[in-house]
């Protein structure tokens, strides 16, 4: 199980906004970690902690196709994305980095900023205000990479 603070977000966040391409000449965990988010957010990466967690709108991860921005949620300690919906290519490429990503319109409406979130492999508690959110199961593949924190991990593996 796992708890985290919410950042939310609004529609179109695109991966420009998620890491800024000014700063992907150095695509280490620590300089992805500094520079997330910051043209949307200036204090993310002072504030955020492992296990938080992101809420976005509609077309989360917009944009150009680089998989440095789940890279650089993770290396932030983003638990996982929750999103009206995503754009198709950050939704590969989150799961192939080993980033959880969850399209689901009523938790992205009703789930707000600064709420307190409980995850575990069933379900999603939002302790703020007591509502319990289904967690929808995963494509035994695709839980698979999630567990083994991205495909290149269970590549290497051989898994």
């Amino acid at each position: 199980m796992s708890t985290g603070k919410v950042f939310k977000y609004g529609d179109n966040v695109d991966t420009d906004v998620i890491i800024p391409a000014r700063y992907l000449n150095d695509a280490s965990n620590e300089n992805l970690k500094a520079h997330a988010m910051e043209d949307i957010d200036a204090t993310f990466a002072t504030t955020v902690k492992d296990g938080d967690i992101i809420v976005g709108g509609y077309n989360f991860g917009c944009g150009s196709s680089r998989e440095h921005a789940p890279l650089a949620l993770k290396a932030s300690g983003i638990k996982i994305v929750i999103a009206k919906s995503f754009a198709r290519i950050f939704f590969r490429n989150a799961i192939n980095t080993g980033l959880l990503v969850v399209e689901n319109a009523e938790m992205a409406d009703e789930i707000s900023q600064n709420d307190t979130l409980s995850i575990d492999s069933a379900k999603i508690t939002d302790i703020t205000t007591g509502k319990v959110y289904p967690l929808p199961s995963l494509d035994g593949y695709v839980q698979n990479i999630i567990e083994h924190g991205g495909l290149m991990n269970l590549i290497k593996e051989g898994k």
